[in-house]
């Protein structure tokens, strides 16, 4: 990747996240990430950044398409009549692939940040991680579906 590439890239996302694309404000997000990019440089000049970053952006897309169908099936739980007949809360331990403490707490946070669930605990020999599960209707199927969808994401990021 290109310095000039990612000074520009950088520059865009500054104006995105300050919320105005003035010149003096590009120019600014310009200077801040040429400063980021030249601190970065040796970790950002190597062929498979691209991917990498593709890989990111597949995860953050899962995690966005995740938050928005859970918030849907929680606020559908939380507004039917009889909620209480639906509630099938519960914790699970989930049996983890992801070894380094940084794929851990990734998995763990998004977890957490998925509406009708959250990471309670990490086993002392980091093989378990306890989920606590708003509706667990059948045990295998939450297993799989973390399994196929975060995890087997955050594991294709840290390759």
């Amino acid at each position: 990747m290109s310095f000039v590439f990612l000074v520009i890239t950088l520059a865009l996302v500054w104006a995105a996240v300050t919320g105005g694309f003035t010149l003096l404000n590009l120019l600014l997000g310009a200077f801040v990430g040429a400063m980021a990019v030249l601190f970065i440089r040796e970790r950002v000049d190597r062929p498979h950044m691209m991917r990498r970053l593709v890989r990111v952006v597949s995860l953050a897309a899962l995690f966005f398409y995740e938050l928005a169908l859970s918030a849907l099936r929680v606020a559908i739980l939380v507004l039917s009549p009889r909620m209480e007949k639906r509630l099938s809360p519960g914790i699970i331990a989930y049996p983890l692939t992801v070894t380094s403490d940084a794929q851990i707490t990734l998995l763990a946070n998004l977890i957490t940040l998925t509406p009708g669930t959250l990471s309670v605990d990490v086993s002392d020999d980091r093989t378990m991680l306890y989920i606590h599960v708003l509706e667990m209707h059948d045990r295998a199927d939450v297993i799989a579906s973390i399994k196929n969808g975060f995890e087997a994401r955050i594991i294709e990021v840290f390759e």
